[in-house]
């Protein structure tokens, strides 16, 4: 059995949820829970992501973030405008898994670690760089395919990719498995993952709790109070504050809240930056044309300034929830 096979019993079917293999060409589950005991094959895309969203699971024909909105946000990230958030990201998450009891004790467990909602994987990147090979198995899962084009390639550029782990004898490091799947269902095991990121994503209290661990952590960023103010407010007549905590009472039964941290970037930017910001934001469709054009033409004229404000919050899984 060669390495990227370890976590065989990680992986469920989407379809019938038997126990699924993963391989380098094509994963298929064992058929064991359907009637017919039928072996269900999802291929292994050329770039290496694996979709596992059947087409009963899509609410439209090409769900989740269009190529449009990924370029924008590959090259706004890529300029570091939101690298404070990566940053405190990461170090949440090293923190986390270097005092888990659950990991000391047992220094044979994989740990694995769900990004929901990973898009393009401008964090799960950070995320499988954090050193010391912290996380075993990463799992990026998004809804939108083309967001998981673009991350597998990445990833295998940098030999990052399931199926480029090294023999067990060389050093622990963090392998990425890009998925094409369905937040409300997952195909993992339940109780699996070790810890759940959920940035600027959805948050599914009872989905996230099924296939955490006891113990399990979950970490969500989303924008803060005041988060891009002078940006909306030059979009918009009626400004809405972010109410960023909204969803804490709804994951109130399954988690423990154990701490809040905040997290602030000026940033001055050009017209192209600006333009790239409102397309990989719903701000795109939610302000007039006639509003984002003004704002661009302004622009032009001189770099435009706003801060980014983020609140991240770290939860634990309760036990027995």
């Amino acid at each position: 059995m060669t390495d990227f096979e370890k976590p065989v019993s990680l992986f469920i079917c989407p379809l019938c949820q038997s126990p699924m293999q993963p391989a380098a060409d094509t994963w298929r589950c064992n058929g064991s829970l359907h009637p017919k005991q039928t072996k269900h094959p999802f291929d292994v895309a050329r770039q290496g992501y694996v979709n596992l969203l059947p087409v009963q699971q899509k609410k439209s024909k090409a769900p989740g973030d269009s190529q449009e909105s990924i370029n924008a946000r590959k090259r706004f990230l890529n300029h570091g405008h939101y690298g404070p958030l990566q940053n405190l990201i990461s170090q949440k998450m090293a923190a986390l898994l270097s005092k888990s009891e659950a990991i000391e004790e047992q220094d044979t467990q994989s740990v694995n670690w769900l990004d929901i909602g990973c898009g393009e994987g401008y964090y799960t990147q950070a995320m499988a760089q954090l050193g010391s090979g912290i996380i075993d198995n990463l799992l990026a899962a998004d809804i939108s395919k083309p967001a998981l084009v673009e991350l597998a390639k990445v990833s295998k550029a940098a030999g990052r990719l399931w199926y480029q782990r090294k023999n067990s004898n060389a050093a622990k490091t963090t392998v990425i498995y890009p998925l094409v799947t369905s937040a409300a269902h997952l195909p993992l095991r339940s109780h699996s993952v070790t810890g759940i990121s959920s940035i600027f994503s959805p948050i599914l209290p009872e989905a996230f709790a099924e296939v955490l661990a006891d113990d399990g952590y979950l970490i969500i960023a989303k924008p803060d109070a005041g988060h891009l103010a002078t940006m909306r407010d030059a979009l918009f007549d009626d400004v809405r504050e972010h109410d960023s905590d909204k969803f804490l009472h709804e994951l109130a039964p399954y988690f423990t809240l154990m701490g809040t941290d905040h997290v602030s970037t000026e940033m001055t930017l050009s017209a192209d930056d600006l333009a790239d910001l409102m397309t990989m934001t719903p701000y795109a469709y939610r302000a007039r044309s006639e509003k984002r054009q003004a704002l661009l033409t302004a622009v032009e004229k001189a770099s435009f300034k706003t801060e980014a404000k983020f609140v991240v919050y770290i939860l634990q899984k309760k036990a027995f929830s």
